[in-house]
């Protein structure tokens, strides 16, 4: 049997089932500024406190969605230096296949706490990789409304 063949042996009977709650993240303004300049998005209702304090109907700026997106794996803990062998053991890298689905149910307002809620989707063998698909959802504490929800494609090689 191959480690991909073990690998889903194991997580077949996760299936549907919640397999990671991340920890709590303030997305502050400097985060959000610095992702607006990285991707030239400066719109107003991102980079200026005044104008969405007076004209957003959030009263603050609020995060790019694609900036949430992005920060999936780090919410997430792949990015961990741990992570592979502490999950995956035996296996070399993670890959960032790409994404099913994306919505952005509700803003996340400057100063909120967000988390990601990893539920186990599928995992088949493709090549002599692991391909799993989870559906990743992104809280924002207090709200009942997530800020995010991706349906990720990972490949573990």
């Amino acid at each position: 049997m191959t480690t991909v063949d073990h690998f889903i042996e194991i997580l077949r009977p996760k299936l549907g089932y919640e397999t990671h709650l991340g920890a709590w993240l303030t997305i502050d303004q400097e985060r959000i500024d610095r992702f607006a300049a990285a991707t030239g998005d400066n719109q107003w209702i991102h980079t200026d406190p005044q104008r969405a304090a007076s004209e957003s109907p959030y009263g603050a700026t609020v995060a790019h969605g694609f900036l949430t997106l992005s920060l999936l794996p780090f919410l997430m803990e792949i990015i961990h230096p741990d992570y592979l062998q502490k999950v995956y053991p035996g296996m070399q890298m993670v890959v960032n296949y790409g994404l099913n689905k994306v919505r952005f149910p509700s803003p996340v307002v400057v100063g909120s706490r967000v988390r990601t809620r990893t539920v186990l989707h599928s995992v088949e063998k493709v090549g002599d990789a692991l391909q799993i698909i989870q559906v990743v959802t992104v809280d924002i504490e207090g709200k009942d409304k997530p800020a995010c929800v991706a349906e990720i494609i990972m490949r573990v090689c």
